[in-house]
């Protein structure tokens, strides 16, 4: 059998784990260097426009154009022609800023290019907005935001009226989404108040029954909201009385629930029957780095990451044995957007739709991960670099984990008869991590890649539901759930886009649905004697008139994404990769409701437009408080009948759960996940995973007792079937 080393079958593999000088890879986020260098050439460019207060949004990497990369970097283009053809000509190194006249409200896209040989860069242009529109939200108004709150007489007077003190005052800030009672010219947020009554102790368990409007450029209040209903486009008292929140503590952190409880004459402590559960590499780990492109049990591939979107996979390949050469698998791939609407609707409530990847940016809300605690084992990080108002670079450290897991048995057979053999071989799975703190909630977005060509992104959600206050007796089970005397939080979604531009094989792809029908031919039938007859049945989806799909699990609707151009050897169906997810979600909110209006993208499960560069995301580029959908988003990119079959392709993909939270979610919520995986189907000649050895671990004991297993016995049984 050939081994990983035989350099006849194996990918080559990188040896260096350091940023050579001379690697580069056109997906390379902005140092910190060129996000400086950007930012002096437009701010010396709007000061000589005369714009003096300038707040800077974002600094980010403006992508070449795809074709520019697949000629560079010389990516096969077909199945047929996958001659390396290099052109040897770096596409422009380019970055762009939104930029906020913080005097006029203007909101000015700022864009410029990198010489190739280094050095200051030369600026391409300034473009002035329209009016209404916004960029995204940043940390640092959300921060100024919650001051602007906590800091105003009005609120410091309505906490008082219902016994919450100023210096116990806190605030969520959040993008306000849309309400035409403050127009579209003022950059506005609004914010979701609190009381905390100590240090880091539970503020969620304080719900207030008010919320207030800030005014992010001018810091200053824009108006409070107490409970109303809404009739037309009126807004009517609800005449509800103030409602104090319930002061009981309700920590989450060992240390404050042992102090507490101790004042209470009860004993509690964390567990301490856990033992050490380790994960060792003895001889290290099985990738490696150059600068930000990762190789991996046949797989290679580029890690970029942004303010807007986080990790960015790029150039996905994986080396075939059979054929000897990387094939591409995905040009690129994002998380593009995503909704949470809440369903109760009276107000402040329909307001609460956070589009969290457009109107803030995961990227930039990332956390700086902790070894042993976010990730186990032998770990390496990459650090990202964003920017504050003054443009200047800020590095998050240590914000992407990259390493192993094992993933329980890749395969196994046991040949049953006298003498037969049994083979089992563990599989391994490759995780590239980032985890991002929006508000209460924590998402933990993890990709995947596995040794028989799978790959899938998995969402962890965990953190702490967002509440509101309830009335003593009050009934809220049919829009929420009483997770506390006091504190209900409501029924909500979370709803995601994931953006697949995929490259099976290369660039001409298409989508092929399948589903699985019973045959109507009843039993007893010449057709269908036994009554146990279903079969598959199997549509390209030609143009963009047919190009938005639903999910439908009854059918066991599924869709492949395909080239045509290249048939499996033997089933004769074209190659492809199958798209499977069981965690699809319906928008429940109507479709043209606040949110329905704004997050078009989530109206179906799978959309496939043709490629166009530069449209990356399916709400538009600045959803940030917009009434509808902008004509720069997915909706829109469906219009017409265009070709979407043996084509240059994207395919947009939506998924999520609805929550309706439980008592257990509470005071912090174990984590909820959510899956979509990518399958090879007809990709190769059969399965790729063969070669991966049997499980072979020195070092397994017995649990309770026994000693450690003799190396001849460890041989046999069901690891013993293979010589190498």
């Amino acid at each position: 059998m050939a081994t990983a080393q035989n350099v006849d079958y194996a990918p080559p593999a990188y040896t260096s784990t350091r940023l050579d000088a001379d690697v580069f890879h056109p997906h390379d986020p902005l140092s910190a260097r060129e996000i400086s260098l950007a930012s002096a050439c437009f701010r010396t460019e709007m000061l000589n426009r005369g714009v003096r207060s300038l707040k800077s949004c974002a600094v980010t990497l403006l992508e070449p154009p795809k074709a520019e990369v697949i000629a560079y970097l010389g990516l096969p283009t077909s199945p047929t022609d996958f001659t390396p053809n290099k052109t040897g000509v770096r596409p422009a190194r380019r970055a762009e800023a939104h930029l906020i006249d913080v005097l006029t409200g203007d909101f000015y896209v700022a864009a410029c290019t990198f010489p190739r040989e280094g050095g200051r860069p030369t600026l391409e242009g300034v473009e002035k907005m329209p009016k209404g529109v916004q960029p995204a939200i940043t940390m640092e108004e959300l921060d100024e935001a919650e001051q602007v709150v906590r800091n105003d007489p009005e609120i410091i007077r309505l906490c008082a009226e219902v016994g919450v003190s100023k210096d116990q005052i806190l605030a969520d800030c959040w993008s306000i989404g849309y309400e035409h009672r403050f127009g579209t010219e003022l950059r506005l947020q609004q914010a979701f108040l609190y009381a905390r009554l100590g240090p880091d102790e539970h503020l969620y368990a304080h719900p207030l029954d008010l919320n207030a409007v800030v005014d992010s450029n001018n810091k200053k209040l824009s108006g409070t909201t107490e409970p109303h209903s809404v009739e037309g486009d009126s807004f009517v008292d609800a005449g509800r009385a103030r409602i104090p929140p319930q002061m009981e503590r309700m920590d989450y952190l060992p240390d404050l629930i042992k102090e507490e409880r101790a004042k209470q004459g009860e004993e509690w402590d964390i567990r301490r029957d856990i033992k050490p559960l380790q994960v060792l590499q003895p001889e290290g780990v099985s990738f490696s780095m150059r600068g930000n492109e990762i190789t991996w049990q046949n797989w290679k591939m580029h890690i970029g990451f942004n303010y807007r979107e986080g990790i960015v996979l790029s150039t996905v390949q994986y080396f075939d044995r059979d054929e000897k050469r990387f094939r591409p698998i995905f040009y690129r791939t994002s998380f593009a957007e995503m909704v949470v609407p809440y369903g109760a609707p009276e107000w402040p409530h329909p307001r609460k739709f956070a589009f969290d990847v457009g109107e803030y940016g995961l990227g930039m809300m990332a956390n700086s991960l902790e070894l042993g605690c976010d990730c186990l084992g032998s770990i390496h990080y990459l650090d990202a670099e964003m920017s504050n108002h003054a443009g200047q670079p800020v590095t998050i450290k240590n914000c992407v984990c990259i390493h192993e897991e094992d993933d329980g048995l890749l395969w196994k057979h046991t040949d049953f008869r006298p003498g037969g053999r049994a083979q089992a071989v563990r599989s391994r799975k490759l995780i590239i991590q980032f985890i991002a703190t929006v508000a209460n909630y924590e998402y933990a977005f993890a990709w995947s890649f596995k040794q028989d060509g799978t790959c899938e992104l998995g969402v962890k959600l965990t953190g702490i539901l967002n509440t509101y206050t309830a009335a003593p007796g009050e009934k809220v089970d049919k829009f929420g759930t009483l997770v506390a005397p006091g504190v209900q939080a409501h029924h909500h979604q979370h709803l995601f886009c994931l953006r697949v531009d995929p490259m099976i094989d290369g660039v001409n792809n298409s989508v092929v649905e399948s589903e699985v029908h019973a045959m109507a031919a009843p039993t007893g039938s010449k057709e269908n004697w036994a009554g146990n007859g279903f079969y598959s049945v199997k549509k390209e989806l030609k143009t963009t008139a047919e190009g938005a799909r639903d999910a439908n699990q009854d059918a066991g609707r599924m869709w492949t994404m395909v080239n045509p151009n290249k048939q499996h050897y033997s089933s004769g169906a074209p190659i492809g990769y199958k798209i499977m997810c069981k965690d699809t979600a319906p928008l429940l909110p109507h479709h043209d409701s606040l949110v329905g209006r704004r997050a078009t993208f989530a109206k179906h499960t799978i959309w496939t437009t043709p490629y166009v560069d530069g449209q990356l995301f399916p709400a538009g580029k600045f959803p940030t408080q917009t009434r509808f959908a902008p004509e720069d988003s997915l909706e829109f990119w469906m219009e017409g009948e265009r070709n979407i079959t043996n084509t240059d392709v994207v395919t947009w993909l939506q998924f999520g759960t609805t929550h309706v939270p439980r008592p257990e979610d509470w005071p912090v919520m174990p984590y909820e996940e959510c899956k979509i995986m990518f399958k090879p189907s007809g990709f190769f000649r059969a399965n790729p995973a063969l070669d991966v050895p049997a499980a072979a671990d020195k070092h397994f004991v017995r649990a309770l007792g026994g000693g450690n297993i003799p190396m001849s016995d460890a041989g046999k049984g069901c690891c013993g079937g293979t010589k190498l």
